[in-house]
């Protein structure tokens, strides 16, 4: 194998990313509550709300990686050029149109989600100007996910730290005052995001233009082939439906936390910074064998394919296990490092021991459910996802958080529920070898039998 396409390659800069962008976003999360706990309710809620539209440009960005990998394990370069342009110019035309939606109609938004008029101004504010930027969040979104499946993982790692960066010292300059820069608050936050994302849209473009052997121009963005993009449709419709259902589920938990007080929306926001530490080693482990197995697979190396999966989850549990461990036993004096109000202080402590539960489901999950997706069998983890996150994650959760009065454990106890039933479908459908020997032609089978296993 090409030592850039093995998991530790692959992996490390996704962690050093994830890492920084944790460390950074709590900071961030830090920066924002100084302004008031009702702001920080206020970003937590409307970035589910992102999240969830993200998914428009994901569709195309996932399949359109997915293909990329693939092709470049088929030694099949043009395509995987080709490709990667479609689905660039596709996301940011998406972009754009969420970017006049969220930039004109905050405030309608926001009354169908329920928010509390006392809420309301600071929605406003930061739903209009930080999702008035959404393109950049989609050329980031698509230009990274396309360089990462051509092995390279370290330029996207490097521009995020930057990004990232640029966007806390501004965030300090402009909530505070600091800096000679005006005190802005709430919408400071906004105008930090918008010009850290600026920032990393155009150093990815440039980097988008070297990723394949053959240069981009300009001119090759007029570029479209019906039967390549059919195909990234083909694997990216499933996907887009599948993370719609994940982010609407989880705005559906932030809807139903917005019922039962701001407090419990406050502290579910925090708790949400915190357990990112738990699994963003797992996610990244996840994303590189998702690459790893797509170029594998595209290769006819099944195999190789097969047991990479079990080998990114057995190094993905032990991880976020030990994780989860050390947040147990250092959450209380971390969530006093985001407010004083003991209250949400105590709702955030009775979600520590659930979390040792959660976490190990979402490996699971992550780990096999990436790996089908790698191979092209999207539409199973799309109808898992549907049933699933329908009636455990959403449905049960308000039947117990709020029918049944369980409040904010009765909802984290759903979505424990919800991480472990798709894990294990997805581990029962990756054990059955179906779709993997099915994708790969006739002589896959007698390929999987033969071929030498796969090292790290």
């Amino acid at each position: 194998m090409n030592p850039k396409y093995s998991l530790w390659a692959l992996s490390w800069p996704v962690f050093i990313e994830l890492l920084l962008q944790t460390l950074l976003g709590t900071v961030d999360t830090i920066m924002v509550s100084r302004i008031s706990d009702e702001a920080v309710a206020v970003v937590g809620f409307a970035n589910q709300l992102f999240n969830a539209l993200n998914t428009l440009f994901m569709t195309i960005a996932t399949g359109a990686g997915i293909l990329v990998a693939q092709r470049l394990g088929m030694k099949r370069g043009e395509d995987a050029r080709t490709i990667a342009i479609m689905a660039v110019s596709a996301c940011a035309l998406v972009g754009m149109a969420l970017s006049v939606v969220l930039y004109a109609f905050a405030s309608p938004i926001a009354g169908l989600l329920n928010v509390s008029d006392e809420l309301l101004p600071l929605w406003n504010v930061y739903v209009s100007h930080l999702g008035g930027g959404m393109f950049l969040t989609a050329l980031i979104a698509v230009l990274g996910t396309v360089i990462r499946n051509t092995g390279n993982t370290r330029g996207p790692m490097y521009i995020s730290i930057a990004m990232n960066v640029i966007h806390i010292v501004l965030n300090y300059g402009f909530i505070f005052g600091a800096l000679g820069l005006p005190k802005w608050g709430l919408l400071g936050v906004t105008v930090s995001g918008n010009l850290s994302k600026l920032f990393a849209a155009a150093i990815l473009l440039y980097l988008f233009v070297f990723a394949f052997e053959r240069t981009i121009r300009i001119r090759d963005f007029r570029v479209f082939d019906a039967p390549l993009f059919k195909e990234v449709l083909k694997i990216g419709w499933p996907l887009g439906i599948n993370m719609s259902c994940w982010v609407f589920s989880q705005l559906a938990i932030y809807a139903f936390l917005a019922d039962l007080g701001d407090k419990e929306l406050a502290a579910r926001t925090y708790m949400n910074t915190l357990e990112s530490f738990c699994f963003m080693l797992g996610s990244a482990i996840a994303l590189a064998v998702q690459i790893q197995i797509a170029h594998l697979f595209g290769a006819g190396r099944i195999r190789e394919a097969y047991r990479a999966a079990y080998r990114a989850l057995a190094i993905g549990l032990g991880f976020v296990a030990a994780c989860a461990l050390l947040l147990f036993l250092f959450g209380r004096p971390m969530l006093g490092l985001f407010t004083k109000d003991g209250e949400i202080v105590a709702m955030g402590v009775s979600l520590l021991g659930l979390n040792l539960l959660l976490q190990p489901g979402k490996m699971l999950n992550m780990a096999l459910g990436n790996s089908l997706n790698a191979v092209g069998d999207t539409r199973f983890t799309m109808y898992i996802s549907i049933g699933s996150m329908s009636v455990i994650a959403t449905g049960c959760s308000y039947w117990l958080g709020l029918h049944a009065g369980w409040g904010l454990i009765g909802i984290y106890c759903c979505m424990i529920a919800d991480e472990y039933v798709r894990g294990i479908l997805s581990l029962i459908r990756w054990r059955g070898k179906k779709f993997l020997l099915k994708g790969s032609g006739s002589g896959a089978q007698g390929r999987f039998e033969a071929a030498p296993a796969i090292h790290l």
